[in-house]
């Protein structure tokens, strides 16, 4: 099987490492010219949680050749469109694309590639890039040999191709699969729309929108909007680490306080995570936000369910895009509070 990893960042330099290491056939494939001629002289250098080095081999995206068996899909969604079209010729009829990406990217990604070709992924661990050529492995080791994967057909079912996936993704750490892996993303998404979006909307830790009355009402309301826009898509929201993530949806306003208390528990070990689009803006780069909380107002469309609070997060963090600026938390605070207030 002839396997490439597409955006061979700080997760898909963990990835290639183990991947190479278990003897498969794997290329890196990266826009980094530093990071690739690194890897190819040095191999890539796994650090954090474990150390670990494996030679592998990386090209950049014009240097691709042959065809791929595997693709694992690890750019951001922004890149989509021109990443995946680049790969078309590189790809066999039965060749598998596996999302790993953050979001909701599977019907984008099929509608360029084809239904029969796509695989959905979620990445369970978590990892930063340290340098050309080395990525921090943040997650215990234990726990990443244990849960680094999930993977599962776009209709559940449980299929030969699925297994053979499995077993290539078990030489990096535990991969499982699921069912209903279209709910787990949702239900992740969630978590994302609720506080990552928050945190870049607003330039803050989870902790800071945890503390923050009109933060925590608001972040109440856009896992309620995430929930009633997924089940008016058929989406069965899965569980995680045993939490009923369904179970926040607001059935009436006397909700919100029982909501407010759950998400203060269920989030405290959070607190200090900051997101990663937050991180995008103080650099000036383009965020994700159109697939994370711009999922929910697109996917809302023609079900008559509203998405304010969704939608000013889209709209705060796009116009910092705009300006090239991060925002001020009690500035754009008061924007939610304006909200609450129109609400009540």
């Amino acid at each position: 099987m002839r396997i490439a990893i597409v955006g061979a960042g700080s997760l898909g330099t963990i990835v290639g490492a183990y991947l190479a290491d278990g003897g498969m056939d794997v290329e890196l494939i990266d826009a980094y010219q530093e990071h690739v001629d690194t890897l190819n002289q040095k191999g890539a250098k796994v650090i954090g949680t474990t150390e670990f080095q494996a030679k592998v081999k990386a090209v950049t995206p014009d240097n691709k050749s042959g065809k791929y068996d595997l693709v694992l899909l690890l750019t951001k969604q922004l890149y989509n469109d021109a990443v995946l079209q680049e790969l078309l010729p590189f790809l066999k009829e039965d060749s598998m694309i596996c999302s790993l990406q953050n979001g909701i990217p599977e019907e984008k990604v099929a509608s360029i590639v084809g239904d029969k070709r796509v695989i959905a992924g979620s990445v369970e661990f978590g990892a930063t890039f340290i340098e050309p050529g080395v990525s921090s492995l943040t997650t215990e080791y234990s726990q990443f040999k244990k849960y680094a994967f999930q993977i599962g057909e776009l209709n559940g079912e449980i299929t030969e191709r699925i297994q053979r996936v499995k077993s290539v993704l078990d030489l990096v750490g535990g991969t499982h699969i699921s069912d209903n892996l279209v709910g787990t993303k949702w239900s992740k998404l969630l978590i994302n729309n609720a506080f990552s979006g928050l945190s870049a909307a607003l330039n803050g830790e989870y902790g800071d929108i945890l503390d923050n009355e009109v933060g925590i009402v608001s972040a109440v309301h856009i896992a309620d909007e995430t929930i009633k826009v997924g089940h008016a898509n058929g989406i069965q929201f899965v569980k995680m680490y045993g939490f009923d993530i369904a179970s926040l949806e607001l059935k009436s306003k006397n909700d919100i306080p029982e909501r407010i208390r759950t998400l203060q528990v269920v989030m405290e070990p959070s607190r200090l995570l900051k997101a990663s689009m937050l991180q995008d803006l103080e650099k000036k780069r383009k965020t994700e936000i159109d697939y994370i909380n711009g999922v929910v107002s697109s996917k809302a469309e023609g079900t008559g369910i509203e998405t304010p609070y969704n939608d000013l997060v889209v709209k705060l963090v796009k116009s910092a895009e705009e300006t090239q600026s991060v925002p001020h938390f009690h500035t754009n605070i008061k924007a939610f509070e304006d909200l609450v207030s129109a609400q009540i």
